[in-house]
């Protein structure tokens, strides 16, 4: 079949540009879509041929050839500032951890208007100045981009163990010893002090020590009382203050340290929206986290990051007690074996889908993109298996923290991610349908709402004071994107992590069609939506805004000019 090159257009159609157009593409728009496809009696969300199916692949694969993936990625181009970009809206959002080479004002921005829905703060690097000052910046931009605002996630260090400084860094080869010592300040050619005193007591003779999640390791042959005498199994070189991991087991060390709880105490004042909890065990140290957020009336969501052996036997209930999770799979690739780590990605990002919570994954997404300019194959292919896996979130850690192409890393997550959703099938109903949030009304009516802006490729609306609503709908994946009005400004930014949401600050007025007419207007004016689509209005949920406790509404209104009024049928 004779390649077409083609135009990306509006949302998610591409459209050759030969001057004959006989190559069948992707149905046009979401809207265009549903309509043929229910005009054929087939489901909107699937190609109308095996022959489109493979013609559209053999689309995207020529128009990523023709404007070269260099030119996509170039940052020096002049982006267009103003909100939104681009057209179609992603639904899978992007974390981007903010460091060295991102923490200015002008980082912030672009990362942002590329792309970026989550700045994430790691507390193993920089201090609280530092941070604090991203805080703000973030902060200043959401002020001043209204519409298109970022969550903060504030992402605790944890128990980790690492080695202590070296003069210089070492060569070391197969075989050579080497020891790790518990004593302090020790740094010589081939003895060095490790942070955690326990770490003779957990390494076992004959066990397999990495350094850096593998990028060399060392096998146990021998301990005393201070020592753990090693010989170095893959060589590589050792640097000062790495990262170090016992293959199958995990440091006893308590999941909150000290430092931690200064970390999460300077997240309480200064109002994250999100702890990304690390090493996390068990179940407890959610609950005795959550239970001090409550005392300090913090409202912030504690996401779990699954990195260690120990949490996978409390997999269930861990992830039970979280507001969501992290598929962390830098240490959890360290302490398990390595063939493991895909399965259980699987594995999390089903669970927290079937309790209707947000799943991030992330480690290594675009690593070589820290130091090369383009990815590799099989990194766009991990960002397309987890978009694919139902992952509402993906991140990037050292591309955009001190890495070299920061903005070009966002490019391309969002490409691949958007370009993936626009080929997925259509959600069915979730088996556990009406008991994910054990409130079985506002569940249904999340549901039913979904499979009406699917049939009709409408987008949805909803109006939500705690962001609940807006949750359920984000739960069931509609095709079109879900815009959640609200009148809390912390709650817009939270629901900055929900797949396919996007949350717009409207202040709300007693009169409920003044309310809906302004949040149409809105939508107009920033391209949105357009004259003569149909639009889903959803009203259910836990704090009913205009209407009784007892009742729950579901509209479909057919979007005009702005100084006309919408048409509405009541469903």
């Amino acid at each position: 079949m004779e390649a077409v090159r083609t135009r990306r257009v509006k949302e998610d159609r591409f459209v050759p540009v030969t001057a004959d157009d006989k190559v069948p593409v992707l149905e046009k728009t979401v809207t265009e879509r549903a309509a043929r496809s229910s005009s054929k009696g087939m489901s909107p969300l699937r190609y109308t041929s095996e022959e489109q199916r493979i013609s559209a692949s053999t689309l995207f694969a020529e128009e990523i050839q023709s404007t070269d993936l260099f030119e996509m990625l170039d940052e020096d181009k002049p982006t267009n500032a103003n909100w939104p970009q681009p057209t179609f809206q992603r639904k899978t959002k992007i974390v981007c951890t903010i460091g060295p080479t991102s923490w200015t004002k002008e980082m912030i921005w672009k990362l942002a208007e590329t792309g970026m829905n989550v700045a994430r703060l790691n507390m193993s690097h920089g201090d609280h100045a530092s941070h604090l000052k991203v805080i703000e910046l973030v902060r200043e931009y959401n002020r001043e981009r209204g519409h298109n605002v970022l969550a903060i996630m504030l992402d605790t260090k944890g128990p980790e163990v690492r080695s202590g400084d070296l003069p210089q860094p070492l060569m070391m080869k197969k075989g050579d010893p080497f020891t790790f010592t518990i004593k302090r300040g020790i740094s010589e050619p081939n003895r060095v002090s490790v942070n955690y005193d326990g770490f003779v007591d957990d390494v076992s003779v004959g066990d397999e020590i990495l350094v850096d999640g593998g990028m060399m390791s060392l096998v146990a042959v021998k301990k005393t009382a201070e020592d753990v005498i090693c010989e170095v199994g893959d060589e590589g070189e050792l640097k000062s203050r790495r990262h170090l991991n016992v293959r199958g087991k995990s440091a006893t060390l308590p999941s909150i340290t000290d430092k931690d709880w200064e970390d999460i105490k300077f997240g309480v004042e200064n109002e994250v929206d999100y702890y990304a909890l690390s090493f996390v065990k068990d179940a407890q140290i959610v609950h005795e986290l959550k239970s001090y957020l409550r005392e300090k009336n913090a409202d912030i969501r504690v996401l779990v990051k699954i990195e260690s052996a120990d949490s996978v036997p409390n997999l269930l209930s861990i992830l039970d007690a979280a507001d969501g999770a992290m598929v962390a799979r830098g240490d959890l690739g360290a302490e398990l074996p390595v063939e493991e780590v895909p399965l259980l990605q699987g594995e999390i990002i089903r669970i927290n889908r079937s309790m209707g919570k947000p799943v991030i994954v992330a480690t290594n997404m675009l690593e070589s993109m820290i130091v090369h300019p383009a990815p590799t194959r099989a990194e766009v292919s991990d960002i397309a298996i987890a978009v694919r896996e139902g992952a509402d979130a993906v991140m990037l850690s050292g591309e955009t923290a001190h890495g070299k192409y920061p903005l070009k890393a966002v490019k391309v997550m969002h490409t691949v991610a958007m370009r993936t959703e626009a080929t997925m099938p259509e959600t069915h109903a979730p088996p556990n349908l009406g008991r994910a949030f054990k409130n079985h009304m506002s569940e249904m009516f999340a549901f039913h709402a979904t499979i009406m802006s699917n049939t009709l490729g409408a987008s949805i609306l909803v109006f939500t004071r705690s962001g609940f609503m807006a949750m359920l709908l984000s739960h069931y994946r509609p095709v079109g994107t879900t815009f959640a009005f609200t009148n809390d400004k912390r709650v817009q930014q939270r629901l900055a992590l929900y797949h396919g949401v996007r949350a717009l600050y409207l202040e709300f007025s007693s009169d409920a069609e003044e309310t809906f007419s302004e949040a149409i207007k809105i939508l107009l004016s920033r391209g949105m939506v357009k004259p003569g689509e149909d639009v889903a209005l959803v009203q259910s949920g836990r704090q009913p805004i205009w209407r009784s406790e007892s009742t729950h509404h579901i509209q479909v209104r057919t979007v005009r000019k702005m100084d006309q009024e919408s048409d509405d049928e009541a469903i």
